[in-house]
């Protein structure tokens, strides 16, 4: 079935619901080979439970298991589950308690319920009393609830069935790049409002409100915390803190921060300079390369070799900029450009930022190896129709990694007046999404902030 260009936040209910069903049917497909392949008659899925907080009746936010997404678009129901039993409509025991302290989840009525068998349950009691009797060739994917010793014939997360579910979860069906198409609208809405809010003098923390009212959603309903790092917070790469003092001088501004629809994340990131300049240009030159990289994504691509050639062209922009004084080969060679680009250049995107199935060279079993060099590149695969990678080039200025360089033979690679008048400013990282096909890919990002610019 083609997918329908997003033309509205979010997609109609009949455009989801015509995407739904097929998508449901080749999530029971692949789920049927695989619990066939391994020797399983059924599969449990728990959503997942609230976790007390030491010493206190609170709890921990809830973050409903990825798993669980894959049958159902839910995001607020601890200890609810999915039992799939091959040849049958899935069913749902959505855990819906008599409570007066917390208001229960109403009974969902959505465009993705008509394939299921609905069962309000309200305990982990009737949950078990809702499932056949005899558990003995059911997989459960979950946690240890507490009780789950209680549940006998369970299989709990057995390897070889979760490594055939996650290998093909990679590719996705045409319902979750729409719904994937859909997070990047409403994360790129978040990213507009939060450039506008720094272009007012905000602090990391107005930055950060301005993008969750723009995009209409809680911290806790994001996929990841916002990064947003003004100045030299733009070389820590996963940046956790929210300054709310606005620095005497705001020179740059980094901002990785995406939105969720439906389950599905947007992974986004944008780099801006306060002022035009060296830190302006090499932020332009970064996008340019960034592009180059993704007008070169297509099926059959091996990702090691995207990753590899982004080095290379990382160390061309290099010699440009004289960070460096020897070669672009020689920096590529010598390493150099790991010290200004440690991170991978992208990864799997979908139910989770980061998502499962980089590495399998076959459902079956076995890994594609990472480059030398390269320990943190988070996939290894070759391209194939369907998959959703995130490419994001960056370029820091960091503190550890250069001290470290420095003290080294690569030390006199580099062009410490030019790094020097370049740190306060932090980092470069450009990010956005690419759904891969046949020819190409089509850059879910860029066309979601065409949009937002045109209304």
């Amino acid at each position: 079935m083609a997918v329908p260009h997003l033309t509205e936040l979010p997609p109609t209910a009949d455009t989801l619901e015509n995407l739904f069903g097929p998508h449901l049917s080749a999530v029971c497909a692949r789920t049927a080979a695989a619990l066939e392949a391994c020797g399983y008659g059924g599969l449990l899925v728990h959503s997942g439970s609230l976790r007390p907080i030491f010493q206190d009746d609170r709890t921990h936010p809830f973050e409903v298991n990825a798993p669980f997404k894959v049958w159902a678009p839910l995001s607020d129901v601890p200890d609810s589950f999915v039992h799939f039993v091959p040849d049958r409509p899935p069913r749902l025991l959505f855990h819906r308690p008599t409570d007066y302290w917390y208001k229960p989840a109403p009974l969902p009525q959505a465009y993705w319920t008509g394939g299921f068998e609905i069962l309000p349950c309200a305990d982990l009691q009737a949950a078990r009393a809702a499932l056949p009797e005899d558990l003995s060739h059911t997989a459960y994917l979950g946690e240890d609830f507490g009780g789950l010793a209680g549940w006998a014939g369970l299989a709990p997360n057995p390897p070889r069935l979760i490594r055939h579910l996650d290998y093909h979860r990679a590719v996705k069906t045409p319902y979750e790049v729409a719904c994937l198409r859909a997070a990047n609208r409403r994360g790129a809405r978040g990213h507009r409002a939060a450039a506008q809010a720094f272009s007012a003098g905000g602090s990391e923390f107005d930055i950060e409100l301005a993008f969750l009212a723009a995009c209409g959603q809680r911290e806790q309903e994001l996929p990841y915390n916002p990064i947003i790092a003004l100045n030299e917070n733009g070389a820590v790469l996963h940046y956790q803190m929210l300054d709310k003092a606005v620095p005497q001088r705001r020179r740059s501004l980094l901002i990785d921060a995406g939105a969720e629809f439906a389950g599905y994340a947007s992974d986004i990131t944008r780099t801006y300079a306060r002022e035009s300049g060296d830190f302006a240009d090499l932020i332009g030159r970064m996008d340019e390369l960034q592009q180059t990289l993704c007008a070169a994504v297509t099926a059959g691509i091996d990702w090691r070799e995207v990753h590899l050639r982004a080095h290379r062209l990382t160390a061309e922009v290099l010699v440009e900029a004289d960070l460096v004084t020897c070669s672009a080969e020689e920096a590529f060679a010598s390493g150099i450009t790991t010290v200004f680009m440690p991170h991978g250049i992208g990864h799997l995107l979908g139910l989770e930022v980061h998502d499962v199935g980089g590495f399998a060279r076959a459902p079956d079993g076995g890994d594609i190896e990472r480059p030398e060099r390269h320990p943190y590149l988070r996939l290894t695969r070759v391209l194939e129709p369907g998959f959703v990678v995130t490419m994001e080039p960056g370029l820091y200025f960091i503190d550890p990694l250069l001290a470290a360089t420095r003290a080294d033979r690569r030390g006199r690679l580099i062009r410490w007046s030019r790094v020097e008048s370049l740190r306060p400013y932090g980092g470069i990282r450009i990010e956005d999404d690419l759904a891969v096909t046949t020819t190409g890919c089509e850059n879910l990002t860029r066309e979601a902030f065409s949009a937002e610019r045109s209304t």
